[in-house]
């Protein structure tokens, strides 16, 4: 919680720069409408570690309105990823391969975003697993404690934005 509490208020400092709206926050996850974009999402800081981290690793689920996009996931993930980084998500007994740049993945297209939604809806934890340019493998590990209403609050954010319209 704390965490969370560190990266909202981070975001409230930066909210005159990049406009962003809080919605509130659920558990882990905090939820935020982007009006200039437009967009919202639901967003979680990874659990903490004593591993080596290049980045700061987040998992978000975002609506992008205006491109017709709904509960699109997210990962930043902790390290710089190798050419072959192999990223799998385990979210209860799911388990998704995911697609990868150099540092974030994403599912492979709107049906394995729907799926990977749907399931942290139903699990209490989820990790994310790749190979680093290093070549070693590395977990990043989410709460999933608040995700459900965070992702619900995301998605009515955006649509109470176009209604004001």
């Amino acid at each position: 919680m704390m965490r969370l509490l560190l990266l909202l208020s981070l975001l409230a400092l930066a909210a005159p720069l990049n406009a962003r709206d809080s919605l509130g926050v659920f558990g882990e996850w905090g939820a935020f409408r982007d009006p200039d974009t437009p967009r919202c999402y639901a967003i979680a800081e990874a659990q903490e570690s004593r591993a080596r981290r290049d980045y700061q690793p987040y998992s978000s689920v975002g609506n992008w309105p205006a491109r017709n996009l709904r509960s699109q996931v997210h990962f930043k993930l902790s390290r710089h990823l190798s050419d072959t980084p192999r990223v799998r998500l385990a979210i209860g007994a799911a388990r998704f391969n995911l697609v990868a740049g150099a540092g974030d993945a994403w599912a492979v297209d709107a049906a394995t975003d729907t799926a990977i939604v749907a399931a942290m809806r139903a699990a209490g934890r989820m990790s994310i697993s790749a190979i680093d340019n290093r070549g070693n493998r590395f977990t990043d590990r989410y709460s999933l404690d608040g995700a459900a209403t965070a992702i619900d609050a995301a998605g009515v954010g955006c649509t109470r934005s176009r209604q004001a319209r």
